[in-house]
């Protein structure tokens, strides 16, 4: 066997069980979500299609969020954790076609607060690698000072604007109203010892359930982390959007089925709590702790857009 790759597992599992424990500790109840899904949760474009029984047309999971964001309604708090699917036609060193997902929810958490979760969480997984995974470290030949640096300090946060403000002072031809590519994040990051969140991001970037902010609703309560060393966005959340009318507006603006997701505006219709939710990618936050070249070297059967054997 290959040590290192042996090394890489070994890390991935550690990171599979801090996460566990974190959640656990602070609350959050285990929740199965379903694979098979009418609709998308963000880009349609990204769906696996398949045929359901010959009855109607499914959807492998992009993500169990909305079907969370019911299951808090009685569990206050609440993650799954299992396999995803995007259909992106990427062949980025950071991505796969199937992948693991933590997605989280929890009710009366707003904005502000969901990204102290994340930071926190962070910080406990790179903990635990740390204190658990140093022969596997040696094996990689890793680096772990700037781990320890995530540790010990607090994250930047930095709105949507200033991020390209301050890419743009950096040499980057990025413009106002686009998305951050491979090299705007290695760079946002070059000379920084933690991740750093990218807040607040204009509404037509972002997918429908994210809610408005009520000082400018032009823009969403969400963030990206970023990675520090080039590990790139490994987590992504948002307040969800409460108001029933709000919600309705986003989905017509999208041009999306109002059929599907009727169980989910009833989340809404006779009343809704503030709530926020997250998703971690797991196969980016391996390669991001261990080190590793490619993505696909963080999991036993990878699959990429040119592979699906073994």
């Amino acid at each position: 066997r290959d040590p290192k790759q042996w090394a890489i597992i070994k890390i991935r599992y550690t990171i599979i069980r801090a996460i566990r424990e974190y959640l656990h500790q602070e609350d959050f109840t285990l929740t199965d979500s379903p694979i098979f899904t009418p609709n998308a949760c963000e880009d349609t474009t990204e769906l696996f299609e398949v045929d359901y029984l010959d009855e109607e047309t499914a959807y492998l999971s992009q993500s169990g969020q909305l079907y969370l964001e019911a299951a808090i309604m009685s569990t206050g708090r609440a993650y799954d954790f299992g396999p995803v699917f995007r259909a992106e036609k990427s062949t980025t060193k950071r991505h796969l076609t199937e992948f693991w997902m933590m997605d989280a929810e929890a009710a009366f958490v707003e904005h502000k607060e969901n990204m102290d979760i994340q930071e926190e969480i962070t910080k406990f997984i790179v903990e635990k690698c740390l204190e658990e995974c140093q022969r596997e470290f040696d094996m990689l030949d890793r680096d772990t000072n700037p781990l320890e640096d995530v540790v010990d300090n607090d994250f930047i946060r930095l709105t949507y604007k200033e991020t390209i403000e301050k890419l743009q002072d950096m040499g980057s031809d990025i413009e106002y109203g686009e998305d951050f590519g491979n090299d705007d994040e290695a760079m946002l990051t070059k000379d920084t010892k933690v991740p750093v969140f990218i807040e607040r991001w204009p509404k037509d970037l972002k997918p429908f359930y994210m809610k408005l902010d009520e000082d400018n609703e032009d823009f969403v309560l969400n963030n990206d982390m970023i990675a520090t060393e080039g590990g790139g966005e490994i987590v992504g959340g948002s307040e969800r959007e409460d108001n029933y009318d709000k919600l309705l507006n986003r989905i017509e603006e999208e041009g999306l089925n109002k059929d599907n997701y009727d169980w989910y505006l009833d989340l809404r219709k006779y009343g809704s709590v503030p709530h926020s939710g997250f998703g971690i990618g797991l196969e980016r936050v391996v390669r991001w702790i261990s080190g590793a070249e490619h993505v696909r070297e963080t999991a036993v059967f990878p699959r990429l857009v040119n592979r699906i054997r073994p």
